[in-house]
């Protein structure tokens, strides 16, 4: 049987990005697990702001189709995202939004979200940790039909949340992310 692959997404460029390292630890904590992890930014894939009339005459930029194609070939996804104004970033939603538009030959249009399961996790400053943007992505891909797993991390205060190897320093913390890591491995399996 093939590895476990498992993609993790953070929603961020921005550099120190709280959500960048918590996508780091629990890529960490998936390949401790076993799995085979890919850890990507968005920033490789730059996608225009989302609009039909470019749709129609352009198409669907090969940035979506690339990405599309990657969480394709993988049996769980991870999303990190920081919360803007109680929601996800415009990133992680334009992202969403074109890959919902891809549809390759023999597929129904945003197919690949219901093939695979999704853990969300967050990271904010807050004492709320995300939780907001957590519950707008959660609403955000259960609009796509996808499959979210009940566990999410929302990681606070998340500027004290590591120590000097960034690794999580709080026991609830590093049991919380083990307990994300453990139901999307499990959900992901029977995907295989």
């Amino acid at each position: 049987m093939s590895a476990l692959k498992i993609l993790v997404i953070p929603g961020s460029l921005r550099t120190g990005s709280h959500n960048v390292r918590l996508a780091a630890a629990a890529a960490c904590e998936f390949a401790q697990a076993g799995a085979d992890v890919t850890r990507i930014s968005l920033g490789d894939f730059p996608l225009p702001i989302y609009d039909g009339d470019l749709q129609a005459k352009s198409g669907v930029p090969k940035n979506a189709v690339n990405l599309k194609r990657m969480i394709g070939a993988h049996h769980g996804v991870l999303l990190v995202t920081p919360e803007y104004n109680s929601s996800v970033p415009p990133l992680l939603k334009n992202t969403i939004d074109w890959i919902t538009r891809v549809q390759d030959a023999h597929e129904t249009r945003g197919q690949v979200f219901r093939q695979r399961p999704f853990a969300i996790a967050a990271a904010s400053q807050g004492r709320l940790g995300g939780t907001r943007a957590l519950s707008a992505l959660r609403l955000i891909l259960s609009a796509c039909h996808a499959t979210v797993i009940p566990n999410q991390l929302a990681l606070s205060f998340a500027d004290q949340a590591y120590d000097e190897m960034d690794r999580l320093r709080k026991e609830a913390d590093i049991e919380a992310m083990k307990a994300l890591v453990r139901q999307l491995i499990e959900l992901s399996q029977k995907t295989m």
